[in-house]
């Protein structure tokens, strides 16, 4: 059971704790009307403030922190660190692997150490949900799901055996198995309490998670969002989340939605404002009389969507319509009980005449809210449906001119996902009916064009040209958790099939709920024909298209894109589109709503008007408009009303751990320690605790290092992180290759996030990496300067280089450095180059902590000094001294570096230390945080 959330491990200063009666139940709580000050403050920072009081210890939390957040300025800039304690955390299978590998080498290195390994396992409750490695290969058939998930196994059974087994062995870590659904949804339909309860106490529900889009539960109240795998492992742990007490921005809705109008127009304009706006690292929170008018299912689209705006969440309060969802997801009425009386009791049931004070605020009158879509590479970037064409045309001159390639834009730096590799031997696709000749060119005038004759067996022959949507999918978790889009998109296909209405032959279209309970729905209304006579066939039930799992497009159609580099497009119902994520063969990608990807796909391109342009004709010949199919809000609301209920849920979640008959029949080890296969590619032993005695050894100063990188301003983990392919002739791919892995199986850095070999190789190797080592090179390259004249080397070729002669290594950055997404690889893989220390001239909160949880020394140049300043090439050899004072308890506020030149000069400098809390001093001296963890396992036995 979890020591931080029991009654016994709060120093209670405030008296706060009391007793709670819910009918014949009572719980133990935490008062938050026993500090003043607390009731002022916005829904989300009540939820903090409740978590220090619970945990309160003296130590990293003291009274003087809950003094501060209840004393909270709302005007002032965030200067307090708080440690913060999930309830529980959630993960999905890309990120989540890791971690649980991490556990299972702790359990080998707690064994070797004289302890327990038993003692090893989750204090916080986790769940991981297996839905990210499903692949769309197979689509616009009756068996594509069937398909999809039996490639999905033989590419992935050595990590879900390794998954199944982490299920047996660990006490409190569930799995959800593959085909289940998407794991945000799967959060709010059934993982997410609300209200928890932990050996007795009754407390507010919050999580970390290893994936950016958690924050779809803040829509039910839920305070939490996503964090790297360092950070996920240690809240797993009973270690908590080191963050700022935020600013928190006030976001006022009124009025009603518009008939026509979606959650995801909504979402795409909430978006817009809040990226213009500025939210990064705030909480925003949506309060007001229009907050009773949102359904749930809209606040977790716009929950979802925080990490598109930049915010921390983006968060609802709880009040009936909480209560509602709760019930018609099948949670049971002590449940319901609980959360409504908790919320009530500590000031967190939403009063619309209550307003709190926020540091910022907006506000959207919803019924202004119109039509949209959002691209062609930015999910803030939106576009007014009645401006969706004009948009196209001139955005098309970036990518064409005059019908050839225009120069090459700068991409955005978030396209580093992954692009799994895929088998188009396994594509299938049907006769839809279609004409013999389409065209893709909707009145080429005024825009670039370049008509190519293709011709596909079973889909007869058509014209492709710029513009013509390649991809139409429903997918991804913002959407596909919302029966109002989900069945809109369903009556229109509806609509459009008894219109004589067919899609395009070049789109390829997908269906890929984000749970099975959509698909019972749309049984239950009798509307799966209509999608599937439209190509949407059921895909799968996980992220597909949204992070580049979109599988590979007909092989004809790919080719003539390519032989001809015509600029096509992508629309999804996702949350992503930034260039080069969705597939390597579209350029432009739309997010639009469900019922709007299924328009696209019946018009084939994006060069269209949909107000005067048809979608073909009816069966009477006469033109058919996007108006004449738009279901009514009658229509869709009734269609709610009559298909949705509570049995679907229940039904679909009895068994949601069980899994399916081939989930069942995995060979799967037994044990409580995990026996590591020697020839696995996916799954391998770590080397973070080989050789670690049972007590620390004294943190060192670093002596001889040289430098692996010197790199500039906004590096982003995503430059340092492995993520996307694995490009032929890396290191990555040279393992993979003596190892007798096929180039066709090499797969992504994401699914092989279990194997450090992989990952350590991937590390400081993206494309766009730019090493001022070196002079007008990109990639993963250095200067090795264990040889004369130090050549240029793959950075991991150095690094190993370098470790062989024990000559530690730095790595210098500018201002912003570890920026973007809290991935635990970039602070995992900086550390098993060697490097001990990185100095820069300004840290990314998350990724500084991080580094530090690895054994990794942040640094940070004196103020208003850099590497250039200073004169440093990256050529130096680097002593730091001072770093011995943390073995006296204390954290040296400067330590002394000294540079010294081929020429023997120095640069000598005070470099400023980066451990900003006790806990964080704690970790270091330790070598990392899962040393630390273990080692007090040790210790309390």
């Amino acid at each position: 059971m979890s020591s931080e959330n029991s009654s016994n491990s709060s120093l209670n200063t405030f008296e706060a704790r009391d007793t709670l009666k819910v009918g014949d139940n009572s719980y133990e709580i935490y008062r938050l009307d026993a500090v003043a000050g607390t009731e002022k403050l916005p829904y989300s920072l009540k939820v903090l403030a409740e978590n220090l009081l619970r945990t309160e210890d003296g130590a990293n939390i003291t009274k003087d922190h809950i003094n501060a957040i209840a004393n909270w300025d709302p005007s002032a800039d965030p200067s307090i660190e708080i440690q913060f304690t999930p309830a529980r955390v959630i993960m999905q299978d890309f990120t989540g692997v890791p971690c649980i590998v991490d556990l299972a080498t702790m359990r080998e290195a707690v064994g070797d150490l004289g302890g327990n390994p038993d003692q090893v396992n989750p204090l916080a409750p986790a769940e991981l949900v297996i839905d990210h490695s499903v692949i769309i290969d197979v689509f616009g058939s009756a068996d594509a799901f069937e398909r999809n998930v039996e490639i999905e196994y033989s590419r992935n059974g050595e990590r879900y055996q390794f998954l199944r087994w982490g299920q047996g062995a660990f006490d409190d870590f569930k799995v959800v198995p593959p085909g289940t659904g998407i794991v945000h949804q799967v959060n709010i339909e059934y993982l997410a309490r609300v209200t928890m309860v932990r050996d007795g106490v009754a407390y507010p529900d919050t999580c970390v998670g290893t994936d950016s889009h958690t924050t779809m539960v803040n829509g039910l109240g839920v305070l939490g969002w996503g964090v790297g795998g360092i950070e996920a492992e240690a809240a797993m742990l009973g270690q908590p989340v080191s963050m700022l007490i935020p600013r928190v921005v006030g976001f006022k809705l009124s009025g009603e939605i518009q008939p026509g109008v979606t959650a995801t127009d909504v979402v795409l304009t909430v978006t817009e404002m809040l990226r213009k706006h500025g939210v990064v690292g705030k909480f925003v929170e949506f309060y007001g009389n229009g907050v009773a008018e949102v359904p749930l299912a809209n606040r977790a689209t716009l929950g979802n969507m925080s990490p598109e705006f930049g915010s921390t969440a983006a968060i609802f309060p709880i009040d009936d319509v909480t209560i509602d969802y709760l019930r018609l997801t099948g949670r049971s009425d002590e449940e319901l009980a609980l959360v409504e009386a908790y919320a009530k009791a500590q000031g967190m049931w939403h009063n619309p005449e209550h307003e709190a004070t926020y540091s910022e605020y907006l506000e959207l009158d919803l019924s202004t809210v119109v039509p949209s879509i959002a691209g062609p590479k930015r999910p803030q970037d939106r576009i007014e449906l009645s401006d969706a064409k004009s948009a196209f045309r001139k955005d098309i001159h970036n990518y064409v001119e005059n019908g050839n390639p225009a120069p090459q834009t700068k991409l955005d730096e978030a396209v580093e996902e992954s692009f799994p590799a895929s088998d188009p031997a396994v594509l299938s696709f049907a006769d839809n009916g279609s004409e013999p000749l389409h065209s893709a060119a909707a009145g080429a005038e005024g825009r670039p064009t370049k008509p190519v004759n293709v011709s596909v067996e079973d889909r007869g022959q058509f014209v492709l040209d710029h513009g013509a949507v390649a991809i139409a999918s429903i997918t991804s978790c913002t959407n596909t958790s919302n029966p109002s889009v989900m069945l809109g998109a369903a009556l229109l296909a509806r609509n459009a099939v008894e219109k004589g209405l067919t899609a395009k032959p070049w789109v390829k279209t997908s269906m890929a709920p984000g749970s099975q309970v959509v698909s019972d729905y749309y049984d239950k209304a009798g509307l799966w024909p209509y999608l599937e006579k439209l190509g949407f066939y059921l895909v799968g039930y996980g992220c597909t298209t949204c992070i580049g799992n979109s599988g590979p497009l007909l092989e004809e159609i790919s080719k003539a894109i390519n032989d001809n580099d015509l600029t096509v497009t992508a629309v999804l119902s996702g949350n992503r589109n930034f260039e080069g994520r969705i597939s390597p063969d579209v350029k432009m990608n739309y997010l639009a709503s469900p019922p709007l990807v299924i328009a696209y796909a019946l018009a084939g391109t994006m060069d269209f008007d949909f107000e005067t342009d048809p979608l073909g004709k009816d069966t009477d010949g006469n033109d058919v408009f996007l108006k004449d199919i738009w279901p009514s809000s009658k229509d869709i609301s009734d269609t709610i009303a009559s298909a949705i209920n509570q049995e679907m849920f229940k039904k679909n979640y009895a068994d949601v751990f069980k899994g399916d008959e081939r989930w069942q029949n995995l060979p799967t080890p037994s044990g409580k320690t995990f026996e590591w296969d020697a020839n696995s590619t996916y799954v391998r032993k770590p080397p973070y605790f080989d050789g670690m005695p049972a007590e620390p050894q004294p943190v060192s100063d670093i002596t001889g290092a040289r430098v692996l990188a010197l790199l500039g301003d906004s590096v982003t983990t995503d430059h340092i992180s492995p993520a996307g392919n694995i490009k032929a002739g890396t290191p990555a791919a040279q393992y993979l290759d003596s190892n007798g892995v096929d180039k066709k199986d090499y797969n992504s850095y994401g699914s092989r996030r279990g194997n450090h070999e992989v990952m350590i190789r991937g590390t400081f190797a993206n494309i766009r990496l730019r090493n001022q080592l070196l002079d007008d090179v990109s990639g993963g390259y250095t200067r090795d300067f264990t040889q004369p004249d130090g050549p240029q080397e793959f950075i991991y070729d150095a690094a190993q280089n370098y470790a062989a002669q024990n000559i530690p290594l730095v790595v210098l950055g500018g201002k912003e450095y570890g920026s973007g997404s809290s991935r635990d690889w970039a602070a995992k893989g900086t550390s098993l180059l060697g490097v001990r220390a990185v100095i820069t001239e300004s840290f990314e909160r998350i990724h500084r902590s991080n580094l530090i949880g690895m054994g990794v020394i942040p640094l940070q140049f004196p103020a208003g000094e850099s590497a250039a300043s200073l004169k440093l090439d990256g050529t130096e050899v680097f002593d730091i001294t001072g770093i011995e004072e943390l073995n006296n308890g204390k954290t040296p506020k400067t330590v002394h570096v000294t540079a010294t030149k081929s020429d023997g000069s120095a640069v000598e400098f005070d470099a400023v230390v980066r451990i900003d809390t006790p806990g964080e001093a704690d970790y270091y001296r330790n070598g990392g945080i899962l040393q630390y963890v273990l080692r007090n396992m040790l210790r309390t036995g």
